[in-house]
């Protein structure tokens, strides 16, 4: 009977940002990846007198690294579960699934646009060794060596994603230098933010492989909001969001974002560590203080698309999220507050 390896994907028990962390199992090729478990005490999940804890498969997808038509190897997004199989703490997967159940009559749709930055070693990849790149202006959506830095990873990535069959949409250059974007959705939740995880793994995966300058260093994607200070921008990510209502009604939009207005700081304290930092009022965002709306503003905290506007119907861009945010969280907040003002 032949053979096939399943990579085990995890959130680990880091704050204020958790990590991802794999390992492999090898599996009989038509055998289902079952529950497993890990050392908990070495991802601030459990302590060493009683350090199990429990993986459970949520999503499995091709593994396109590992790819073989004969082997059929897979990747395996899981939640972690206390061993009475109960949702573990660090366990945000589970309170997102069980409101969006709750509210599954609405239909709610997710895009999300995760910005990050490349380093190699201790700097953006492709910045001056000493000093820094010409001002932000041409680099987003950019082209040529002077611009661009870092595609031949975020091109390997893109094809990654599309083998492992995930929902990405699209990718571009972003405003600072060596800063991109990748697109997962539309889709419901919590799927949309299992996609996101396992793309996020891949990002970083690709990065190991693929190198760079006379040392040969691999590269390293950063989720932090702000990475570097200063004139840049920081990295977001700005999250679409539609229900069946929404879709059909522009008085829906304005009804969820005046939801919004009243749940501000709420959404801001669970969007990601450092929002503070990013969200300065500057860089196309709202100040973390204040809320505002805006058709076409990418300034505001809640961007009402021109095309919303014009066809009175459709969706809305929370720019709110930080990169390093939680999608399971900010699709949970969302669902609550938008799918629950009226009752």
């Amino acid at each position: 009977m032949g053979k096939r390896l399943a990579e085990y994907i995890w959130i680990d028990g880091y704050q204020p940002t958790p990590h991802l962390r794999s390992k492999t199992m090898v599996l009989p090729a038509d055998e289902e990846p079952p529950i497993w478990g890990f050392d908990g005490s070495s991802t601030l999940q459990a302590e060493g007198n009683a350090s199990d804890c429990v993986l459970r498969p949520v999503l499995t997808v091709a593994d396109p690294i590992r790819g073989s038509d004969s082997q059929e190897n897979i990747l395996v997004m899981c939640e972690v579960l206390n061993t009475d199989l109960t949702p573990h703490a660090s366990n945000m997967r589970h309170a997102c699934q069980m409101l969006s159940e709750q509210y599954a009559d609405q239909e709610t749709w997710f895009g999300l646009e995760q910005e990050y930055t490349l380093f190699c070693g201790s700097r953006p990849l492709g910045w001056p060794s000493h000093g820094f790149p010409a001002p932000q202006g041409g680099y987003y959506c950019g082209v040529g060596a002077d611009e661009v830095h870092g595609r031949k990873l975020v091109e390997h990535h893109l094809e990654m994603c599309l083998k492992a069959g995930l929902s990405i949409t699209g990718v571009n250059a972003e405003v600072m230098p060596a800063q991109w974007e990748f697109q997962i959705g539309p889709l419901g939740a919590p799927q949309v933010a299992d996609e996101l995880w396992i793309a996020r793994w891949l990002l970083y995966r690709c990065g190991e492989d693929i190198r760079y300058g006379p040392e040969g260093i691999g590269v390293s994607a950063t989720l932090d909001p702000k990475p570097v200070p200063g004139d840049w921008n920081g990295a977001g990510c700005h999250t679409n969001v539609s229900t069946n209502k929404m879709r059909e009604s522009y008085e829906e939009c304005i009804a969820a974002v005046e939801a919004l207005r009243e749940r501000h700081e709420v959404h801001v304290q669970g969007y990601g560590e450092g929002v503070e930092r990013r969200l300065t009022g500057q860089h196309e965002t709202a100040n973390y203080k204040q809320f505002s709306a805006g058709v076409s503003d990418r300034g505001a905290s809640i961007r009402i698309p021109w095309q919303v506007e014009k066809n009175k119907c459709g969706y809305l861009e929370d720019r709110r999220p930080n990169a390093n945010c939680d999608p399971y969280v900010v699709t949970r907040l969302l669902i609550e507050t938008i799918c629950g003002h009226g009752s």
